[in-house]
């Protein structure tokens, strides 16, 4: 007889343990052992260790498979356990390791893989081929691909959360935590009496008055600030949305800006010479031009779809020109700093809840939420748990399925926060999100190429260049070690059948078959494999973090980042009064309800995972580890090196420190 050693991991999460009887059995090339039980309960955070007796040798060990049943004297109560893995000791004293990270319920036989990564051309084993295949196919079965809405990307086909696979649903942890409804986002910030109320706003000072918790340092300085042409430019820059601005190599003709309305603002300058210079700077939000008004309590409100025209001075951004619809002509005017007080503020106001619509719909709902979904979509439809794009992406899905199911019923359903307190909400809001699709790219993607596009390579002070860039060197750096570690050439590439598999079902599903958007519907280079794994990770990690951790801090104070406007854009000069801007502001139940939202949105978790801590459950030999552990280092360094820069900032950047990045889109 021969002894194996099974050490068997149960989660760290509440609930995690179980009652249920857990049984073992082992697969090898030369034979399987009997199916062991293990006569101890497997409790959170438990390791049991336990001897399986084999007559001879099983040979290299390739399965383990794990069931449960529910504990005799409880045989009606069904209690899920999440195991973590499986670690094996041979008689010949080799270590194998077997993740699972999975809940299993009774009567549930799930077989796991040997973690070391297998590309499916390198299997020789018969019955592993066949094990790979049955894998793929049963997660066919549970996730499958459904259209949200026509010219978007598709989802998971799923209702409510609670239909969602365990292994993809939130810890105990997160689930108690995470209060995704707006009644009780409103009593913990002292709200709730206000939720109902349909008044306007007498004065800023009530404003600020009714809101007295919860406030970070960043909210105190945008209520300070927000009136102030150079923190909005900042905004553009290292704000919610640094996403729109971009160098002017030359004005747009529908932006009629002569040299006589700026001369002030460029300190007698030349617009033109200034434009050559490389010292102006453009925001459009065209992409609202057009789009359906929603309609809140009972009342017309209104979208601009601006043009802001900027200037580079002295290290600092300042605009000097806003044109508030598409169309030029006499009841359009170009707002200019030397105009009145109000006349400049109110066209400000209306740029920065231009900027709420394509920052939540465009940058954030868009290109990260739903292109995070379908990335974990294709990703548990098509590879393996073997195979190592899986291990290398797998931790990079945590918690996205369900909290896109939980945003789909909360915030943009038909009775969703958006929905019904947006002005972007309503019929606008699919017009907006098709006009936004139209212009996802793949090159928009990627961060080094649109920084390139925009012509934003040298703008001063851009922490968000300074640290993207950077963090995206890192993570290409990473994946092009993973995948030269399983990859040998460009031959193997493209022999990997799940690996086209899936980016094939990115391509159609993801971006709908559109060969305009420059997304690939194969791979033919192991270059072509890092960069696009690159943009993945980059996406539901450094991106998402950036455009959704400050939400709270730049959208909370409502003047600063309205999530709706209820007067028009002036059509004339000279007659706004502080009393216009207050009628133009939302009334007061539809401003608590998007500090609600963007409180709720910006809430970290304490399960909250950093970027670059999950690889580890899943990879098992000794490079990927190393290549791991050298990676984290590299973050730890670069969250250091951010937290020295920003001692000296009057207003820290801290949304990109490696560790406030979380390593998926899980909020």
């Amino acid at each position: 007889m021969v002894k194996y050693t099974v050490k068997v991991f149960t989660g760290e999460m509440l609930l995690a343990g179980t009652l249920n009887s857990v049984y073992v059995k082992l697969v090898g090339t030369k034979g399987e052992s009997k199916r062991v039980y293990i006569p101890k309960t497997a409790c959170q955070g438990s390791m049991i260790e336990h001897n399986v007796s084999c007559p001879s040798s099983l040979g290299p060990l390739e399965f383990v498979v794990l069931d449960t049943e529910p504990y005799a004297l409880l045989a009606y109560i069904n209690d899920d356990w999440f195991c973590s893995k499986v670690m094996v000791t041979t008689p010949e004293g080799d270590t194998a390791s077997f993740p699972c990270y999975r809940w299993i319920s009774g009567y549930e036989r799930l077989v796991f893989r040997e973690a070391t990564g297998k590309l499916i051309f390198n299997e020789t084993c018969p019955e592993a081929i066949e094990e790979r295949k049955k894998e793929l196919q049963s997660r066919h079965e549970v996730y499958c691909w459904s259209i949200y809405a026509e010219g978007l990307p598709q989802i998971m086909k799923v209702d409510r959360a609670f239909e969602l696979p365990a292994e993809v649903r939130f810890s105990f942890t997160k689930d108690l935590e995470f209060k995704f409804t707006l009644a009780e986002a409103l009593v913990e910030l002292n709200l709730a009496g206000l939720s109902t109320n349909k008044e306007q706003w007498k004065s800023l000072d009530e404003l600020s008055r009714v809101f007295n918790c919860h406030k970070t340092d960043v909210y105190d300085y945008v209520e300070k600030n927000w009136k102030e042409d150079e923190f909005f430019g900042y905004q553009l820059l290292n704000g919610l949305n640094p996403m729109m601005i971009h160098r002017c190599s030359k004005l747009p003709e529908n932006f009629p800006v002569t040299e006589d309305m700026v001369k002030a603002s460029l300190f007698g300058k030349s617009l033109v010479a200034e434009i050559k210079k490389g010292n102006i700077f453009l925001v459009d939000y065209k992409r609202l031009h057009g789009v359906t008004a929603n309609v809140i309590n009972g009342k017309q409100h209104f979208l601009a779809a601006p043009l802001c025209l900027l200037y580079m001075t002295d290290n600092k951004l300042m605009p000097i020109a806003i044109q508030l619809k598409q169309d030029p002509g006499e009841d359009n005017p170009i707002f200019l700093p030397t105009d009145s007080e109000y006349d400049w503020l109110l066209a400000k106001i209306f740029v920065r809840s231009a900027d709420f619509a394509e920052h939540e719909l465009n940058f954030h709902l868009l290109r990260t939420h739903l292109l995070a979904e379908v990335f974990a979509m294709s990703t548990l439809r098509n590879l393996p748990m073997v195979h190592p794009i899986y291990k290398l992406l797998i931790s990079h899905s945590r918690y996205t399925l369900q909290i896109n199911t939980l945003a789909r019923q909360a915030l943009i359903s038909d009775n969703g926060v958006i929905t019904e307190n947006a002005s972007i909400g309503g019929t606008g809001m699919m017009e907006f999100l098709k006009n936004a699709m139209a212009s996802l790219t793949y090159s928009s993607l990627c961060m080094p190429e649109d920084i390139t596009a925009r012509g934003l390579e040298s703008i001063p002070n851009f922490f968000y260049r300074e640290d993207g860039l950077r963090l995206w060197d890192i993570v290409h750096r990473f994946v092009q070690k993973m995948i030269g570690h399983y990859y040998t050439c460009d031959s193997d590439v493209q022999k990997d059948s799940e690996l086209q598999n899936w980016i094939k079902e990115i391509f159609f599903h993801g971006f709908l078959a559109e060969t305009s958007t420059g997304i690939p519907q194969s791979f033919s280079l192991m270059t072509e494999l890092i960069k696009f794994l690159t943009m993945v990770i980059f996406t539901v990690t450094v991106q998402h973090a950036a455009l959704n951790n400050g939400q709270f801090d730049f959208g909370g104070w409502m003047p600063n980042f309205a999530i709706a406007l209820q007067q028009p854009p002036p059509t004339t000069k000279g007659q706004c009064t502080e009393s216009t801007m207050l009628k133009t502001f939302p009334d007061i139940n539809t401003t608590v309800h998007g500090m609600a939202a963007v409180y709720l949105l910006s809430s970290q978790s304490t399960d909250f995972v950093a970027f670059g801590n999950g690889y580890q459950d899943h990879f098992s030999e000794k490079t990927p580890l190393e290549l791991i552990h050298e990676t984290q280092n590299v973050l730890k360094k670069y969250n250091f090196e951010i937290q020295g820069r920003n001692v000296s900032l009057p207003l820290s950047y801290t949304y990109l420190n490696p560790n406030n990045v979380e390593n998926s889109v899980a909020l």
